[in-house]
């Protein structure tokens, strides 16, 4: 088969059939959850001050906000970049805003990393962190020494202190080895052991530079348990870990190189280590549900969003510290304090209830992606995330175009088409990937991404050139 001639046969075999949700009828594959979404903060209450709920770290004894402010998804407005060309930049003035208001409702754990928000993160959290004081809040931020460039002891070193410097403290409260067990066992061999850094690392927190160390987890579960194995060394003070109520059981499913987030917390509740959790939302996932199953979520409750069931069920477990969500805006800020101020553990039947939810949503077979951007940027200039996000909206709402023959087929090839163009500039589409595959080792979810670009590709042409659904006669031969 050619690059651009797809059967519908082999279309179904690649991406699979799975269970779909009620159609959307909004241009461009619109998704009505997006209109839900939007209600459902219109029908917001102002948070009560004075009602977080905390969890203590059993090393240092800080009272940590079960919420969590996860500081990678900051608003942006039109700027201009060190060579005068416009770009997005970080809202500073917004930031602060929404740092403020979280801390006056008692939120205290604040999470970057040296690469989140183009590099600008630490910087713009250390500007907004400052003008408070500084006993008033805990700042996490992470050793990122993915790149072969930063992994010598020295450069890795530099990193520390840079961020030290854009964060504008003397020491860091919860400090984390970034994202171990992408590459396996050599890769973190390479980051940290072999240079020293992790020896390193345990001398500045005797030296207080550190106060709880820890490490957050992707990818290959020998490193993790290894990691656990060797804890009567490290001393981990708390663990990151992505849980959410699909993940709990079917991480696995979903994808094989993820593990069930059940072991996860597990393995962290037997050696008595706090887990911080990411992901609490997949990246929005689980507040933009197909409509039919937030409709169960809305009946049991009209009152609460879809997203604060996620963020009940995460925060529910004894052994959770913090709860992180990436809130861009003021509106996310607010839902997600409604959860927390203070939290309502789930019921084991509200438990039961969101596992069988959970079971419906593996089957919809989507790409995992969570949106995080850490495939980015790419650099041929492929929206890895925007295409992946695209295709998923549309699977998750059934207007995905499966069969010629439907008779609203003619009506979601033009949809999609229309709805990519509008997401993904057209020299930023999959058709321009390339297969170099440097995307690969720094995806949290271990998605094949040049093999799932190359499937959407297909797909589109075959859409684009109105072959799909015809069948490929040497095939049937």
């Amino acid at each position: 088969m050619g690059k651009n001639d797809i059967t519908r046969r082999k279309f179904l075999k690649m991406f699979g059939m799975g269970t779909v949700a009620t159609a959307a009828t909004l241009t461009g594959c619109k998704q009505a959850a997006d209109k839900a979404v939007e209600d459902d903060y219109k029908k917001q209450v102002e948070p009560a001050k004075g009602q977080m709920t905390y969890r203590t770290t059993p090393t240092t004894k800080d009272k940590v906000s079960l919420l969590g402010f996860g500081m990678m998804r900051l608003p942006t407005v039109p700027g201009k970049d060190e060579k005068g060309e416009n770009t997005e930049v970080i809202d500073q003035e917004q930031v602060n805003k929404l740092v403020d208001y979280a801390m006056e409702h008692g939120v205290n754990y604040f999470d970057t990393a040296p690469v989140y928000s183009m590099g600008l993160s630490e910087r713009a959290t250390g500007i907004a962190l400052h003008r408070h004081p500084r006993d008033s809040y805990f700042v996490a931020t992470k050793m990122s020494n993915f790149d072969n460039s930063v992994k010598t002891k020295a450069a890795s070193m530099e990193m520390f202190n840079r961020s030290l410097k854009e964060l504008q403290v003397d020491y860091i409260d919860y400090y984390l080895l970034h994202s171990v067990g992408g590459g396996g066992m050599d890769n973190f061999n390479s980051r940290y052991i072999d240079n020293g850094v992790l020896d390193w690392l345990l001398e500045q927190r005797k030296q207080g530079k550190i106060r709880n160390l820890g490490f957050s987890y992707h990818g290959d579960i020998k490193v993790f348990d290894w990691l656990l194995e060797h804890n009567d060394k490290y001393q981990w003070d708390f663990v990151q870990i992505q849980l959410n109520y699909l993940d709990w059981e079917y991480a696995n499913e979903m994808n094989q190189d993820n593990t069930d987030a059940s072991y996860l917390y597990d393995e962290l509740q037997k050696r008595g280590i706090p887990a911080v959790i990411m992901e609490p939302l997949l990246g929005g996932r689980l507040a933009k549900l197909p409509q039919y199953i937030a409709k169960q979520l809305k009946t049991r409750d009209a009152t609460k969003s879809v997203a604060s069931w996620a963020f009940r069920y995460a925060g529910t477990p004894e052994g959770v510290l913090t709860v992180l969500s990436g809130m861009t805006y003021m509106e996310h800020l607010k839902d997600n304090l409604l959860s927390y101020c203070p939290l309502k553990p789930l019921t084991e039947e509200e438990n039961e209830f969101l596992y069988q939810v959970a079971k419906d949503i593996a089957g919809f077979e989507t790409i995992p992606c969570n949106d995080c951007k850490y495939c980015m940027p790419c650099p041929y200039g492929i929206d890895i995330p925007a295409i992946f996000v695209h295709y998923n909206k549309c699977k998750n709402e059934g207007t995905l175009p499966r069969d010629a023959n439907d008779k609203d087929f003619a009506k979601y090839r033009r949809q999609y088409l229309i709805g990519l163009d509008r997401s993904v500039p057209k020299l930023r589409q999959a058709n321009h990937c390339i297969q170099c595959g440097q995307c690969v080792p720094h995806c949290p979810q271990n998605i094949r991404i040049p093999v799932e670009l190359e499937k959407i590709d297909q797909f589109v042409e075959s859409l684009k050139q109105g072959t799909f659904g015809q069948e490929n006669e040497e095939e049937e031969a």
